[in-house]
């Protein structure tokens, strides 16, 4: 494990409130180049009328993308943001629930909002970057 002391002081936390049709990633990536934010952590919650989930496939070293077309609740939705190629990137996780209560989770490729997620996401003032890794072909963080 490695691990990287954040500055202390100075954080800024945003409320963003996504409304019906709003796409997520895009959403989330465009707020933080706006705002200059090059570290962030963020919780969500409300609903999608769509979502693509994605599983890291290791051998492949691609996401298998998991696509739920129906209305979901966003039981869970947990990131971060940082810097990849200069700009902002969201990493987030998030778990969903159908109607018959079932649930399905994983890496959050893309979603649309139906009819609102309430996002509270903390700035922290310093700045973190994706790193590409070969051993796993994925842009990790390197503190």
């Amino acid at each position: 494990m490695r691990s990287r002391r954040l500055a202390d002081g100075g954080a800024r936390t945003f409320v963003l409130i996504f409304e019906a049709g709003d796409e997520v990633v895009a959403g989330v990536e465009g707020f933080a180049a706006e705002q200059a934010i090059t570290a962030a952590s963020l919780q969500g919650i409300g609903a999608f009328s769509d979502v693509l989930l994605g599983f890291f496939e290791r051998d492949s070293r691609d996401y298998r993308r998991i696509p739920i077309d129906e209305q979901v609740e966003v039981l869970a939705l947990l990131g971060d943001v940082a810097l990849a190629d200069g700009r902002p990137k969201l990493h987030a996780h998030v778990v969903v629930g159908k109607r018959d209560g079932s649930a399905h989770g994983g890496h959050l490729l893309a979603a649309h909002v139906w009819p609102t997620l309430e996002v509270v996401l903390v700035d922290a003032p310093d700045r973190l970057q994706r790193v590409h890794d070969a051993a796993s072909g994925l842009a990790l963080i390197r503190p």
